[in-house]
């Protein structure tokens, strides 16, 4: 039985700075109704980076094993109806009203070497 999880909404990209550090970053966007789902699986990726290596979360540079920067925004969008007259050379814009919010979240976990080989084998992300 394999040991990784499959997420569905989190894609990690991966970098890697000269001391071999490495940076799995992850974006997901979404409606209102999977924002859970979202929630649900950076909590399973950050229960078990904490699990995984207790105690060891801190800032890489002052000696930690990894660490974790977790951001969140709301947006909402309105579609502009455009037309343009040519006699005149003006647009005329119509304002649709604002549609549900996108919910975007940022997830970026930095660890050692072995942080990563760790988050590789239980996640798959690449």
């Amino acid at each position: 039985m394999s040991s990784n999880l499959t997420l569905n909404y989190l894609d990690f990209d991966y970098s890697e700075d000269p001391q071999g550090i490495g940076t799995f970053d992850a974006m997901a966007s979404t409606r209102p109704e999977h924002v859970a789902a979202v929630r649900a699986e950076i909590a399973l990726v950050l229960d078990w980076a904490h699990a995984a290596f207790p105690g060891l979360r801190a800032p890489l540079d002052e000696g930690g094993e990894w660490d974790f920067n977790l951001q969140g925004q709301q947006e909402w969008s309105a579609f502009e109806t455009m037309t343009y007259d040519e006699n005149t050379r003006q647009f005329a814009v119509q304002l649709s009203p604002a549609g549900p919010p996108r919910h975007t979240v940022t997830l970026s976990l930095s660890g050692s070497p072995q942080f990563c080989a760790a988050f590789r084998q239980r996640f798959d992300p690449e």
